[in-house]
């Protein structure tokens, strides 16, 4: 299957055929010296079946396929399985004979032939991508978040793609196609609703909470997104060419309204603000620069923005820029980031203040001249297993009493705040405890800023402190526009 599969794909002038026994298969190997290129030729039929597998094998798939047209040896060396199980590697990163629905069939050859054979309206490098960026997901999701990893479908067939394109009259970008070919979004049962939340927290992309805001954003299943694309259009009184070309695919599974429109004629992705309702405003979530032959068939360059969203969202997972937070027993991915430089990290006598901040598209108002752009920001502090140490005396505990905040505009200070506690807390540190962790929110008139600061902290407790107060520092940590918005 597989071999008739590539053959056809070659051009007649490429191929061998019989007649072409006695003519050598030349194999081009450019090394360079920086001087100049040597073009080493090797004739196929001059070498051993051993070294004629390690050929094949740097061939690739389509170079295999025409090599089993020149002869009988030739093709016995160009269906070995045990080649065919090189390109499912490389191409598929399969480590068993598997279909595109996770079955195990007889071989790897049939298995290559299988992949290729379903995805046979797709260019070949965009779907080996789209593979790529999912076994990313889903093998982090495996191992560190299998409730929400249950939540992922099969992936649509063809029909329910056209169906959705019917229904909604748009024009699906290729590789978005290709993603929902792979995995139809997301389905939640009523056992996977965490008990006390305000909603589902399993979304794929995950979110944030500050205050009674909580967000958690998945991806929407194609009958899913037809019913919220109807819906949302009719409740925002859209119609006409907008309405033809955007369609929801992702929102927030709680009670707090984020909405990701995908547009269907550009391949870009945006996230509705505060004004989407009166306004219809929204922001990209793509550098739109890196959008590239959406609908183009013939391009090995396919990029759309729910491609290169997903493949951010995969690398900040696996990188542990963003991770799982975990609150009165409920888990959820966080996008507080949790790396440098977007997150900052400073101790104090002991004490360790770690604090991040991410952009709150949902609140941002662009013609606001003060209010404009909105950011959550994180604080998580923790006391060192060996105490708190204040001039050389050691404490088992300290508790917090103040704070003070420098948060900066463009490099200009535009609030310089000093209060009591943080949200009406006043959190005491014991060694080797977990991190107190606790979110507010600030605007900004510009898209980058900068929050540091410090807080005040007595040894032992408020009540009975045993010490004089001391200052714990809050390194700078960055508020800005980011390029991928999630």
């Amino acid at each position: 299957m597989v071999i008739s599969l590539l053959f056809e794909e070659l051009t007649p002038t490429r191929v061998l055929t019989q007649n072409s026994t006695k003519q050598s298969y030349h194999l081009y190997k450019t090394a360079t010296d920086g001087k100049a290129e040597t073009e080493v030729i090797m004739g196929l039929e001059a070498v051993g079946d051993l070294a004629l597998n390690e050929i094949l094998s740097k061939l690739g798939p389509k170079e295999t396929a025409k090599v089993a047209c020149v002869n009988k040896r030739f093709k016995a060396s160009a269906t070995e399985d045990s080649l065919w199980s090189k390109f499912c590697s490389q191409d598929l990163h399969l480590s068993a004979p598997l279909d595109p629905h996770g079955n195990l069939v007889p071989s790897f050859k049939f298995a290559y032939g299988l992949w290729r054979e379903v995805f046979t309206m797709y260019p070949w490098p965009l779907v080996k991508r789209v593979k790529r960026c999912w076994d990313r997901l889903k093998n982090w999701l495996t191992a560190n978040f299998p409730e929400a990893g249950a939540t992922l479908q099969q992936g649509a067939s063809e029909t329910q793609i056209r169906e959705l394109e019917v229904v909604l009259k748009v024009k699906l970008p290729l590789p978005t196609r290709v993603l929902y070919r792979f995995c139809n979004g997301q389905v939640f049962q009523d056992k996977d609703a965490p008990k006390g939340a305000l909603g589902n927290t399993l979304g794929l992309i995950g979110g944030y909470t500050f205050y009674h805001h909580l967000v958690n954003v998945y991806l929407l299943p194609l009958d899913e997104v037809i019913l919220e694309t109807n819906q949302v259009m009719r409740q925002l009184e859209i119609s006409g060419s907008f309405r033809r070309k955007f369609i929801v695919v992702a929102r927030s599974s709680t009670f707090q309204e984020k909405l990701f429109f995908l547009d269907c004629t550009s391949g870009q992705l945006y996230v509705g603000t505060r004004n989407l309702a009166t306004d219809l405003e929204m922001l990209p979530c793509v550098p739109s620069g890196l959008l590239n032959s959406v609908h183009d068939f013939n391009s090995d360059q396919l990029q759309d923005a729910m491609l290169l969203w997903l493949e951010e969202h995969g690398r900040c997972l696996q990188d542990g820029i963003i991770k799982l937070r975990e609150e009165r027993k409920v888990r959820a991915i966080c996008q507080f980031p949790e790396e440098p430089p977007l997150c900052s990290t400073a101790i104090t006598n002991g004490v360790k203040v770690r604090a991040s901040a991410v952009f709150v598209p949902e609140a941002a108002d662009l013609p606001d001249s003060t209010e404009k752009y909105w950011f959550a920001y994180s604080i998580r502090m923790s006391l060192l297993p060996e105490g708190c140490i204040v001039n050389g005396m050691h404490f088992s505990s300290c508790q917090l009493q103040k704070r003070h905040w420098i948060i900066r505009a463009n490099g200009n200070v535009v609030s310089d705040v000093n209060a009591e506690g943080v949200i009406g807390k006043y959190p005491l540190l014991l060694p080797g405890e977990r991190e107190f962790v606790y979110q507010s929110c600030t605007p900004l008139s510009t898209s980058s800023g900068s929050v540091e600061g410090h807080f005040t902290f007595v040894p032992d407790r408020l009540v009975d402190s045993k010490g004089a107060p001391f200052e714990v520092e809050v390194a700078r940590f960055p508020l800005q526009l980011p390029d991928y918005i999630f």
